[in-house]
């Protein structure tokens, strides 16, 4: 069970306001961590051992939930008519800070973007910051999101309500670097369908309309664009279903593709774009086709500055070293439904460095490093930090008033947030 602070350990403390927290606090969540570490590092390596794709995290899900109930946390499973998500809530303070758990893995490769380090980290920033919740005042919300690879977890969350009463979201991502506040893009997934009519490919091509020539000529189309793509745009995508069998003309093909910008005016131009490339297989074959939006769009990350310092004096004090600002924005980045978790609310989302040699995300050395001594370490120093930096905003007056007037002023998310279009459990 969690280890509260004594009350004599809480007559010594004061909520003074500054930067950094209180050494009396920040001594209690290092010892809450080093306390959890054993279970910290048990639950990361369950949910590597056994990865699950988006809203498929049933064991995972569960691993993080027990957990928490255990330790005595008000634990709600499938939340938001999600089944593998859940909220895990602790203390009735008045400032609540809201901590992601991802924990969905990809196909083929498991783990290899490490969503078992966020989601241990996570719950160990809840416990550590559970020992301090009376003295600051706060209350802690472990949001388990599924499906961030792909389906968009957050996205329908928020429209959902589950963010309407957190003050501020963080979570932290295991990277190749140190990073505190990296740019990522907005995404549009998008699958596209040509449907044609069978022939014999050799007795009677000519009774036949071709559905793969429309996704070849698409896929033409778009490479041809890449050229004149605005700069920080993207377009990649896989073919996944191209034909029953070569002597059949193929009827219908599927590709998916996903569009990438640096944020969401640029996403939509880039998207009008790509539509043209499906149109033109269409044109020029006969076919019909149609597209449909797999995922919620995920828009650009917009960190909170003031996290975001709290955030890089945290990690630095546990000696590691963050990229600079200027490092940071020379990084490729990748896309995350945590981007739209902060253009509604405060939030950060830092990427804190594991030992993983040559290997990137979304390989499969990187999914070996996810369980590795450094990815343990990575757990609980990505815990300590989150729970300094909760800390940090909790004690210092100017932001906890800053944080809980503009939590009144934007009301509930869900009320103003748009539902989606696509997204939800499948």
């Amino acid at each position: 069970m969690i280890h509260t602070a004594s009350w004599a350990q809480l007559a010594q403390m004061s909520l003074e306001p500054g930067g950094t927290p209180p050494d009396q606090f920040s001594t209690l969540c290092h010892e809450a961590v080093g306390r959890s570490s054993a279970a910290l590092i048990e639950l990361s390596h369950g949910i590597h051992a056994e990865p699950e794709l988006a809203f498929q995290e049933h064991r995972a899900a569960s691993r993080v939930a027990d957990l928490l109930e255990r330790e005595g946390f008000r634990v709600t499973r499938g939340v938001a008519e999600l089944p593998t998500a859940l909220v895990a809530e602790y203390g009735t303070g008045e400032l609540t800070v809201g901590l992601c758990a991802e924990y969905d893995a990809l196909p083929e490769v498991g783990h290899a973007c490490g969503h078992n380090i966020i989601a241990a980290s996570s719950v160990g920033a809840a416990l550590a910051l559970a020992t301090v919740a009376d003295p600051l005042d706060l209350r802690i919300k472990l949001i388990g999101t599924p499906a961030e690879e792909t389906g968009g977890g957050k996205v329908l969350m928020l429209e959902r309500g589950v963010f309407d009463d957190v003050a501020f979201a963080m979570m932290v991502h295991p990277a190749p670097h140190e990073t505190v506040a990296m740019p990522t893009l907005a995404i549009a997934e998008l699958q596209v369908t040509y449907r044609g009519k069978e022939a014999h490919a050799a007795a009677a091509p000519d009774r036949g309309v071709n559905a793969a020539d429309a996704l070849t000529i698409a896929q033409v189309a778009i490479g041809l664009a890449r050229q004149h793509l605005e700069k920080g745009q993207m377009v990649h995508g896989i073919v996944t279903h191209g034909g029953a069998a070569p002597n059949i003309v193929p009827a219908t093909t599927t590709a998916v593709y996903y569009l990438r910008a640096p944020d969401s005016e640029s996403l939509a131009r880039l998207e009008t774009r790509i539509q043209a490339c499906f149109q033109a297989g269409s044109i020029g074959t006969g076919c019909t086709y149609e597209t449909t939006e797999l995922s919620p769009v995920y828009t650009e990350l917009q960190p909170d500055q003031w996290l975001v310092q709290a955030y890089r004096s945290a990690i630095t004090g546990l000696g590691r070293t963050p990229l600079s600002p200027h490092q940071e924005q020379q990084l490729t980045a990748g896309s995350t439904d945590m981007g739209n978790v902060s253009q509604a609310l405060p939030a950060i989302h830092p990427t804190i460095a594991i030992d993983c040699g040559e290997a990137v995300n979304h390989q499969p050395e990187f999914t070996a490093a996810c369980a590795s001594p450094s990815a343990d370490q990575a757990v609980l120093d990505g815990a300590s930090a989150l729970a300094l930096t909760a800390v940090a905003a909790a004690t210092d007056a100017v932001q906890r008033a800053a944080l809980l007037a503009a939590q009144a002023e934007r009301g509930p998310i869900s009320a103003v947030v748009p539902a989606s279009a696509a997204g939800g459990a499948a």
